[in-house]
C-alpha cells in the first residue's frame, strides 16, 4: 500500500459555495450527507466526485481508496481541493484495515469497487464511521449505506448535427435509503455542468426545480459556455 498526495495545486476556490448551492441537497436527508454514514453512487464517477466536493467543502481533508482511474483534473473541476486529498490506488488484500485506518484520519473517504463486503467487515467499518464521524462515499453499491444514489437517465448536450462542443450532462438522480429517504426521491441537474461542477436546472421563471418524486418540469435551455475538457 502506498499513499500519495493528489496534487500541490488548490482547486481554485468556491468549493464551499458550490456545496451550499448543490442540487444534490434535494435528495439527501436534511439536504446533506450526515457525518458517520455511508452513501453509494451506483458506479457514476461524476456523481461520486460531486458528493465528495460537497462533503469536503468544510473539512480538513479527504482520501480516495481503490480508485486508480479517478482523474485529478476531473476531481478538481468537480470542486475537490486537491491539496487536501490523498490517494491509495491499490490498498491490497487488507483493504478493510486500510479503509478503517483512513476513516479514522480524514473526514471524507471515497472508495472504489473493492469486491463484496462481508457482514462483519461492513459492521466494523460502520462503527468506525460513527465513532470518527467520517463520511464514506462508495463508487459502487455499499452494504449499510444510509442513502443509495444512482443516475437513472443522462443526456449530454451541446453537440448538434455531428459537431460542436459538449456543454454539460443533464441527469436525473434517484435516491433511496433508510428513515427519511425510505421513499424514493428524484432530482434533475447538470452533472457535470458547464464549469465541471454539479449545477441546478432552471425553469422559465429562473427558479431551480427537480425535487419531488413527480416528473420534473421542462427546463429552459440558456446559452452556456463550453464544457472544459477534464480527462
Amino acid at each position: 500500500m502506498a499513499a500519495r498526495p493528489v496534487a500541490n495545486a488548490r482547486a481554485g476556490g468556491g468549493a464551499a459555495e458550490s456545496a451550499c448551492a448543490s442540487p444534490l441537497g434535494a435528495v439527501l436527508p436534511e439536504g446533506r450527507i450526515r457525518p458517520g454514514t455511508a452513501v453509494s453512487t451506483g458506479g457514476d464517477m461524476p456523481l461520486l466526485l460531486a458528493l465528495a466536493a460537497q462533503a469536503s467543502a468544510d473539512c480538513a481533508g479527504w482520501a480516495a481508496v481503490g480508485l486508480p482511474h479517478m482523474g485529478a483534473i476531473a476531481a478538481q473541476a468537480a470542486g475537490l481541493d486537491l491539496a487536501c486529498g490523498m490517494r491509495i490506488d491499490d490498498p491490497g488484500r487488507q483493504w478493510a484495515q486500510v479503509l478503517a485506518t483512513v476513516a479514522e484520519a480524514v473526514p471524507v473517504v471515497l472508495v472504489g469497487p473493492l469486491g463484496t463486503v462481508p457482514d462483519r467487515i461492513a459492521r466494523r467499518l460502520a462503527a468506525v464511521l460513527r465513532r470518527s464521524e467520517s463520511v464514506l462515499l462508495a463508487a459502487d453499491s455499499w452494504q449499510g449505506a444510509e442513502v443509495r444514489l444512482r443516475v437513472v437517465s443522462a443526456t449530454w448536450e451541446g453537440v448538434g448535427d455531428g459537431h460542436g462542443l459538449l456543454r454539460g450532462r443533464r441527469v436525473r438522480v434517484a435516491a433511496t435509503g433508510r428513515g427519511s429517504v425510505a421513499a424514493s426521491r428524484y432530482a434533475e441537474m447538470w452533472l457535470p455542468g458547464p464549469n465541471g461542477q454539479v449545477a441546478p436546472i432552471h425553469s422559465d421563471t429562473g427558479r431551480p426545480h427537480g425535487l419531488e418524486p413527480a416528473a420534473a418540469a421542462t427546463a429552459a435551455h440558456q446559452e452556456r459556455p463550453a464544457l472544459r475538457v477534464v480527462g
